[in-house]
């Protein structure tokens, strides 16, 4: 028990909260941003969204799809998809007491591809960059779930 509050005591560990708070606090920063492109855009996902509009014709052409409100909904459905596992396996890769600057390189291009994917995304840039940026990312937590496999097959 005493390794653990050790451990979370640690630099990395501090720097794993740092940059694991970053990332969700985008992620939920997306939902309103994908809801600014819904109320600017008059683009509503549901009946009872439309409740200032007076008619029932009204409120059904509300209710519609608009391509610009569909690519940040899906930039932060990406987020959800990528975010998630890298909190889940950051917390475990910082508890194999990593070096500090080891961690922080990780920690660091993450967080970097997130913001990066995201502008490349709400942008619309030309593809490979949405591809590339993503498979940082990916590439990144992917590093820091072999270090967890590996220490955890070796105790």
């Amino acid at each position: 028990m005493a390794e653990v509050v050790h451990m979370i005591d640690s630099e990395v560990f501090l720097a794993f909260s740092t940059y694991a708070t970053i990332v969700i606090l985008k992620m939920m920063l997306m939902s309103l941003v994908t809801s600014y492109f819904r109320l600017t855009k008059q683009v509503f996902a549901n009946i009872e969204d439309t409740m200032l509009v007076k008619t029932t014709d009204d409120k059904k052409k509300l209710v519609r799809i608009d391509p610009d409100v569909e690519r940040v909904r899906r930039c932060h459905l990406n987020d959800l998809e990528n975010i998630v596992p890298f909190v889940v396996i950051g917390l475990l890769y910082a508890l194999t007491g990593p070096d500090l600057s080891s961690a922080l390189l990780h920690f660091r291009v993450f967080v970097g591809s997130r913001f990066i994917h995201t502008v490349t995304y709400v942008l619309a840039l030309p593809q490979p960059s949405r591809g590339l940026v993503f498979g940082v990312g990916l590439l990144t937590t992917l590093s820091m779930a072999y270090r967890v496999l590996t220490t955890a097959l070796f105790l």
